[in-house]
């Protein structure tokens, strides 16, 4: 099944439901950032609730950042994930590995951290971007994105992400985004109904590892409420924009002296690209190149 995001309407348009399946692009980080299980399953769940944040912005280079800073040994989560379906994200501390936490799953939570904050930064494209900062309150990514929604941004929602990790790699990954609109929010019996149904399902990964498609899980939750599904999926993938033009420019502003004592202690240079793990490899030849460039603009 490939990665894509759905989205939908309920309720005479009161309710707004986005869904996304992340499973190959959170396979794809797994392996370029070499995670342990529960660092996969923290930065996949963070990149899809990316992709469902960005997925109401308006303009086509709309995009949402999501850093998660916590006090446990993943040492952070960075995020960055745009309207035109693209994703790319890091963790601190790749190879950290815990027990199962006491319900037998992967402790995101403990690795995380519970104290510290989740940092939101959505850039419209054009003017200022906005900002909000919230505190964790558990560290499972999706309790914490669900709080910053309610606190931040005022919008009754219900989050719902899921990362599941085999032997053989990520087999199930994506989620859930409900959100009850300021027309319908007034309506308790209808906000009831719906947290129940939500609060009744047994995690999102469950149901893809079970062949429910992301139209099946809507019709479950919400086809008696005037459901309307979007005729139109979005593709989604990890993608980072790095390129070896781009590390040459970084390196050319470090200067004439830094780049002769690269040249003369390392015969060159070496960058990695913290999002993707991409590794630039810069001769000699190459920085000699860029020293004449900043001789002859200076």
């Amino acid at each position: 099944m490939a990665d894509r995001l759905i989205r939908a309407t309920a309720a005479d348009g009161g309710i707004r439901a986005v869904g996304v399946i992340t499973t190959k692009l959170t396979e794809e980080a797994r392996k370029r950032h070499e995670l342990s299980y529960v660092a996969t399953a923290a930065l996949g769940r963070t990149m899809s609730a990316g992709l469902l944040f960005a997925s109401s912005m308006k303009r086509p280079d709309s995009r949402v950042n999501i850093r998660v800073k916590g006090n446990g040994p993943l040492e952070g989560i960075l995020v960055d994930a745009g309207l035109d379906g693209t994703v790319r994200g890091y963790v601190g501390n790749p190879a950290i590995e815990l027990p199962p936490n006491d319900r037998g799953k992967l402790d995101v939570g403990g690795a995380v951290g519970s104290e510290g904050y989740l940092y939101v930064v959505r850039d419209v494209g054009y003017g200022y971007p906005y900002s909000s900062t919230v505190e964790l309150i558990s560290g499972e990514i999706g309790d914490d994105l669900s709080h910053y929604l309610a606190t931040s941004e005022q919008t009754p929602s219900a989050l719902v992400l899921g990362v599941f990790v085999g032997a053989t790699g990520v087999t199930a990954a994506g989620g859930l985004l409900i959100q009850v609109l300021p027309k319908a929010a007034r309506d308790e019996a209808l906000v009831q109904t719906l947290e129940s149904r939500i609060a009744q399902l047994a995690g999102f990964t469950p149901l893809l590892q079970a062949g429910k498609t992301l139209p099946q899980i809507f019709e479950q939750l919400l086809g008696d409420m005037n459901l309307e599904i979007f005729p139109e999926s979005q593709l989604v993938r990890f993608y980072c924009g790095c390129s070896f033009d781009r590390v040459l420019g970084a390196l050319k502003i470090l200067g004439e002296a830094e780049l002769q004592d690269m040249i003369a202690k390392d015969d060159g240079a070496e960058a990695t690209c913290h999002f993707c793990g991409q590794v630039y490899k810069a001769s000699s030849n190459q920085l000699e190149q860029l020293i004449l460039d900043l001789r002859a603009e200076s």
